[in-house]
């Protein structure tokens, strides 16, 4: 019998009977439904699977649900605060997405970075933003974290 996890999830307890090792990717698509968070390269590469546990960004296909616990889950489904309606604007003022895959996991990227950070450089965005877009978008991406800096103001 596998054991039983409560995680809180966007501001919810939700209960999963699933082995430790499970991926947390894997919980919240297959086991709570939240599609939203995408399975990229499954190896903690290309940040497609992007959520935030207590506010920091991390990549949820290399960190098991055991390790988890009671710390706060965000997913994009559940994404709110300061940053999110000024870096989804950012978002469509600069036409980030292209094809959009990815997408989820660098506006989880991008609002961690500016709740810690309210107005970084671009070495810093760099630093912070390490998610990978087939499409090339990165550009355009640093361009809206900047213009979600001042929409915020």
């Amino acid at each position: 019998m596998a054991p039983r996890h409560s995680l809180r999830v966007n501001g919810s307890l939700e209960e999963v009977d699933v082995p430790d090792d499970v991926p947390l990717l894997w919980v919240l698509r297959e086991h709570l439904g939240l599609l939203g968070t995408k399975f990229g390269c499954g190896v903690g590469q290309c940040g497609a699977c992007t959520v935030h546990l207590d506010g920091r960004a991390v990549r949820s296909c290399v960190v098991p649900v055991g390790s988890v616990g009671d710390a706060a889950l965000t997913t994009i489904e559940g994404l709110g605060g300061p940053a999110r309606p000024a870096v989804q604007a950012a978002w469509i003022a600069e036409q980030v997405p292209q094809c959009g895959y990815c997408q989820p996991g660098f506006l989880m990227a991008a609002a961690a970075l500016l709740t810690s950070n309210p107005n970084p450089t671009d070495a810093e965005i760099d630093r912070a933003i390490t998610n990978l877009c087939r499409c090339g978008t990165q550009p355009r991406i640093r361009r809206a974290i900047h213009l979600a800096t001042r929409l915020r103001d």
